[in-house]
């Protein structure tokens, strides 16, 4: 069975994108490539346990076990020496794309504490949009006890959309929630009507 979000893109968004941005062909409409989850862990450096545990974690977010990543060069200010284990990735692409995002705009976005919205500055000028998560226990299938410390997360998104604006309308069609900007002229007429 075909992902929710995944259904929704293809009877809802793509045709909506179509006619808002005047494509001819349904393949030129934004989708999804890719997402990438990013964690870096400070102290592997010292406790190679505590980079297995963020492993770990991060594997029970994405649902598929993440690759080590390495420092690729030595800087002697941060005590890093090249080829040191420094963090851990995934990479989601196809179903476990689309199910990743369903729960992180519908459960775990909801969950951060006076959350406002995102930022959206935070696109790359070619469509593809970067979070950072200050917690992970935002997702629910984590619980307190499953966890060794607090770290942090990125997320990016990456869109075949050629634009930010084409990402933009893309992502929030598809639930990312950006911030409002605050005092503009769409306030000023729900301040009008309320």
């Amino acid at each position: 069975m075909a992902p929710r979000q995944k259904e929704r893109y293809e009877a809802e968004i793509r045709p909506a994108l179509m006619e808002r941005f005047g494509y001819s062909n349904m393949w030129e409409a934004p989708r999804l490539v890719k997402v990438s989850l990013n964690m870096g862990v400070d102290s592997a450096k010292e406790n190679f346990e505590s980079l297995e545990r963020a492993m770990q974690e991060l594997s029970v977010i994405a649902g598929q076990w993440p690759a080590m990543t390495r420092a690729k060069k030595s800087i002697s200010a941060f005590g890093i020496r090249q080829g040191q284990p420094i963090g851990c990735r995934v990479t989601l692409r196809h179903d476990r794309m689309w199910e990743f995002l369903d729960r992180l705009f519908n459960i775990a976005m909801p969950r951060v504490r006076d959350f406002r919205g995102l930022s959206p500055n935070s696109f790359d000028g070619r469509g593809n949009y970067t979070l950072g998560l200050s917690d992970q226990l935002v997702f629910p299938e984590l619980g307190y006890d499953d966890i060794e410390q607090i770290r942090g997360l990125d997320i990016t998104i990456v869109t075949s959309a050629g634009t930010d604006e084409e990402g933009r309308a893309f992502l929030e069609l598809l639930g990312l929630p950006l911030e409002r900007p605050v005092g503009g002229a769409q306030d000023a007429e729900e301040a009008v009507a309320n």
